[in-house]
């Protein structure tokens, strides 16, 4: 095992294996280390009812992959090392009110307007996708740049002339706008209020936050064009294909290993100590953390300025996350049959019931209408069940990490995410669905809860279980991602980069920073061998 490396690259989620392939693939050494036994941050498939049934037992949907930079680089070979997608061209994903009113989306957005009571309504959706795709570029690339930077100012530019500032400038109202302000102000029905404000949640955001407007039109846009792709066997899948690919570009790759700091010497990231050992980096340190971790734990006071260790030290995290897994006998009998072929489905009243269950996570209570993310992968990929048998995936975005109370009166909350309050608040949300499939219960065979304690013992970057590495609020996303005095990838400590969910574009499956930062160091290397001749 080398001591050294061109790159040492700290954390193995998402960001992290991206960042590590491709500086591999230009030909950097690299050594990629993980705390945890097994790589793959909040990707992982796991056993975790009863023998035979495959559960993702973190994320699972890849839309935002396929569509970004890092699949663009990477997405050929991972295929060449087994990576294989289920998706569907059919219903993506339908959202369902206690009243039993049923909102659906289709893979074809014509289909999916068909479905809207006002005609307006119906073009105001075609133009809302149409706008995006004219302009798909110029987004695009204010999305996976460096937020503070020349390219960001020839984004915005290429969009002015492309558009006009008039309609350059709905952009901007969009990320000003919460997802409830922009559906309400855009179309005159509920359904897109309905179908995209539960999407929201898988922002980091509420349907009450800035940011909801610009979310609700990417969100339609990305669905509409790539699906709900899911890793054929289990997202576990998705992790060989990195550990094989990383492992043919002879990547290193140390589990079980906690860095203890980052080595810093005359204001320049030299490597990490680890265990006892001090591990040199030739050219680069890239640390997929949160900001409190980097600037307050692993770099040495005398590295950083007092002020940006205060500012870190204030990072705000987000709500935090439940999950529950679900072994069934036979797939459900939902009351709109409809919903037996949906591969996702949202139990939500859109804002109004999913906007009073943040607020009351975000006061410390435990909601008493959840929004429930209920998947069932099954549909994409039969093989992760036994024959005739299915499976539930239910995320819950809207829970507090330290419970002061429930807000319906039925939990207690005295003593913390004990096994009984998971259970009882599983119980709640196995309620919830069985109110639409009413054999639910008749078919359940066990059940696993995964509490917000149990994410980030998982994950330390899920600070107080938020799995979104912190709050993807206005304020501290896009310019001000990870900290206002420091929206950029590069550290004040030299040849120290920060990626991971805690720095723009933010949480999701994209690999963004990942690939930003990577694709930074090769253009500056290259830079440099042409200087050089």
């Amino acid at each position: 095992m080398t001591q050294e490396a061109d790159a040492i690259v700290v954390g193995s989620g998402i960001n992290g294996l991206v960042a590590a392939a491709e500086l591999a693939q230009a030909g950097w050494s690299v050594i990629l280390i993980e705390r945890n036994a097994e790589i793959g941050g909040f990707i992982a498939t796991e056993e975790r009812t009863l023998p035979g049934y495959l559960h993702d037992t973190f994320s699972s949907w890849h839309p935002m992959f396929v569509t970004g930079l890092a699949y663009g680089a990477l997405g050929e070979m991972l295929h060449q090392h087994g990576l294989e997608y289920r998706n569907t061209d059919k219903w993506l994903m339908a959202s369902v009110a206690d009243d039993g009113r049923v909102t659906l989306a289709h893979r074809d957005p014509e289909r999916t307007v068909a479905e809207f009571t006002h005609p307006e309504d119906r073009s105001a959706y075609c133009t809302m996708l149409q706008r995006l795709g004219e302009n798909r570029e110029s987004i695009g690339g204010l999305l996976t740049s460096e937020m503070r930077s020349l390219a960001l100012v020839r984004h915005i530019s290429d969009l002015i002339q492309s558009s006009g500032l008039r309609r350059a400038e709905w952009w901007l109202r969009a990320a000003a706008t919460s997802g409830r302000g922009y559906a309400r102000r855009d179309f005159r029905g509920d359904e897109v209020d309905h179908l995209y404000a539960p999407w929201l949640l898988h922002a980091g955001l509420s349907p009450d936050n800035a940011a909801g407007g610009l979310m609700t039109s990417l969100f339609a846009a990305t669905l509409h064009g790539a699906g709900l792709p899911v890793v054929a066997g289990g997202a576990g899948r998705f992790l060989a294909a990195f550990d094989s690919l990383l492992a043919s570009l002879q990547v290193q790759i140390e589990t079980g290993c906690e860095v203890e700091r980052i080595v810093v010497e005359n204001g320049r990231a030299i490597g990490v100590e680890t265990a006892g050992r001090i591990l040199r980096a030739r050219r680069a340190v890239l640390a997929s953390v949160t900001p409190s971790a980097l600037y307050s734990r692993l770099l040495p006071e005398s590295a950083i300025d007092s002020d940006l260790r205060v500012e870190a030290a204030r990072f705000r995290h987000g709500r935090a996350a439940l999950q529950v897994h679900v072994a069934l006998s036979q797939p459900l009998g939902w009351t709109d049959s409809r919903l037996e072929q949906v591969p996702l489905i949202h139990l939500s009243d859109g804002s109004a019931s999913t906007g009073i269950a943040c607020a009351e996570a975000e006061a410390g209570l435990l909601p008493r209408q959840p929004t429930v993310v209920v998947g069932q992968q099954y549909l994409l990929d039969p093989g992760r069940v036994p024959a005739g048998a299915a499976a539930l995936w239910l995320q819950l975005q809207e829970v507090p990490f330290a419970p002061r109370g429930d807000s319906a009166g039925e939990l207690d909350t005295t003593h913390g995410w004990t096994a009984a309050l998971a259970e009882g608040y599983a119980n709640r949300v196995l309620d919830r669905i069985g109110r639409h499939a009413p054999d639910l219960r008749s078919k359940i065979r066990a059940f696993d809860v995964l509490t917000p304690w149990d994410l980030h013992a998982r994950n330390p970057n899920a600070v107080n279980g938020d799995p979104y590495g912190g709050s993807a609020e206005l304020d501290q996303s896009f310019l001000w991602r990870p900290l206002a005095s420091l929206g950029s990838h590069a550290t004040p400590v030299d040849r120290l980069w920060h990626i991971g969910a805690s720095t723009h574009p933010g949480p999701g499956l994209s690999g963004g920073s990942g690939h930003l930062v990577a694709t930074t160091l090769i253009r500056h290397a290259e830079r440099g061998r042409l200087g050089d001749e």
